[in-house]
C-alpha cells in the first residue's frame, strides 16, 4: 500500500547546503514533513526561505545535503514522471502547437507501451480537462498567458503523475486570470485526486486551495515554523468562503506568522 500511515511523501531530517567559490550557504535545516495521498499542501514564506529549494528536492532536481526524501515508500533519487512539475514560466516550446507540446511529454512517458492513437487520446483528454480542446492547434504566441499556464498544467497531468509539484504557477498572471485558474485547479484536483505540493506567496491562494499550509521561517537555514490545518469543506467556492469565519481565522493565522512572528529581515532593518 502506497500510503502507509498517511506518508505518501515522507521528508525526514533534510538539510540543504549549497557550496560555491565564495563559501557555503545553508538554505534548509532539519525539514520534517509528510504529505498524505490526495492531499493539497502549500509552502509559504518570505523570499529566500527555501520554498522552491524544498520543491526541487521533492522533484528530485536537487539532492539533499543530509536526510532522506521518500515518495510511495521509494527514495527520491532524481527526476521522474511520477513527480510532474509546473513552473511559473510555462516553458512551452514556441514552434509546437498546444497539442504537440503535451503530446511530447505523453510520448516520452507512455510511448514504449502504447500506440499513437492512445497517446493522442491521452493528449486530448488532458486538453479537455483544462478546457482547451478548441485551442489544440494553436501555438503559444496565439494564446493568452492564462491559457499557456493551463497547457503547462495539462502537460503535467497528462503524464498521470503521482505528485503534482507547482512553483508559483499563477504568480505572473493578472488577478482575475489567477482567480479563474485557482478555481479551475480546485475542480481538476477534485476530479483527478492528485497529490499536490505548491509554492505560493499568496495567503488567500494558500487558504483557498490547501488542506495544510506549511509556513517556513526566514533563511538562511530556514525550517518549518508552523503548519495550519485548513478544515474547510470541499468543494470550495471563493465567494461563499469569503463569508466563512474559519476562512478569516486561517488567513489571520498565516498573516500573523509571516508579518509578526517572521517579520521580514529587510523590514526589521528599515
Amino acid at each position: 500500500m502506497d500510503n502507509i500511515n498517511g506518508k505518501f511523501i515522507d521528508i525526514g531530517g533534510v538539510d540543504m547546503v549549497f557550496h560555491a567559490s565564495k563559501g557555503s550557504f545553508h538554505a534548509l535545516r532539519e525539514i520534517n514533513l509528510t504529505v498524505a495521498k490526495g492531499e493539497f499542501v502549500t509552502l509559504i514564506g518570505h523570499s529566500g526561505c527555501g520554498k522552491s529549494t524544498l520543491l526541487d528536492l521533492i522533484a528530485g532536481l536537487t539532492r539533499p545535503s543530509a536526510g532522506v526524501l521518500l515518495c510511495a515508500n521509494r527514495e527520491i533519487g532524481g527526476p521522474s514522471p511520477e513527480r510532474a512539475v509546473v513552473f511559473q514560466n510555462h516553458s512551452l516550446l514556441p514552434w509546437l502547437t498546444c497539442h504537440e507540446n503535451i503530446y511530447l511529454g505523453v510520448e516520452r512517458v507512455f510511448g514504449g507501451t502504447e500506440d499513437r492513437t492512445r497517446l493522442r487520446d491521452r493528449t486530448r483528454a488532458a486538453l479537455a480537462l483544462v478546457g482547451l480542446s478548441a485551442a489544440e492547434a494553436k501555438r503559444p504566441n496565439e494564446i493568452s498567458g492564462g491559457m499557456k499556464q493551463r497547457v503547462g498544467i495539462a502537460r503535467a497531468l497528462a503524464m498521470e503523475p503521482k505528485v503534482l509539484l507547482m512553483d508559483e504557477p499563477f504568480g505572473a498572471l493578472d488577478a482575475l486570470t489567477r482567480a479563474h485558474l485557482q478555481d479551475e485547479l480546485l475542480k481538476i484536483v477534485a476530479k483527478t485526486g492528485s497529490t499536490v505540493v505548491m509554492v505560493t506567496h499568496d495567503v488567500d491562494e494558500a487558504v483557498l486551495l490547501s488542506d495544510r499550509i506549511v509556513m517556513m521561517t526566514n533563511g538562511p537555514a530556514a525550517t518549518i515554523g508552523e503548519i495550519v490545518d485548513v478544515r474547510l469543506p470541499r468543494p470550495r467556492e471563493r465567494v461563499g468562503l469569503a463569508q466563512d469565519a474559519r476562512y478569516a481565522e486561517y488567513r489571520t493565522a498565516v498573516l500573523e506568522f509571516l508579518y509578526r512572528k517572521q517579520a521580514h529581515p529587510a523590514r526589521d532593518a528599515a
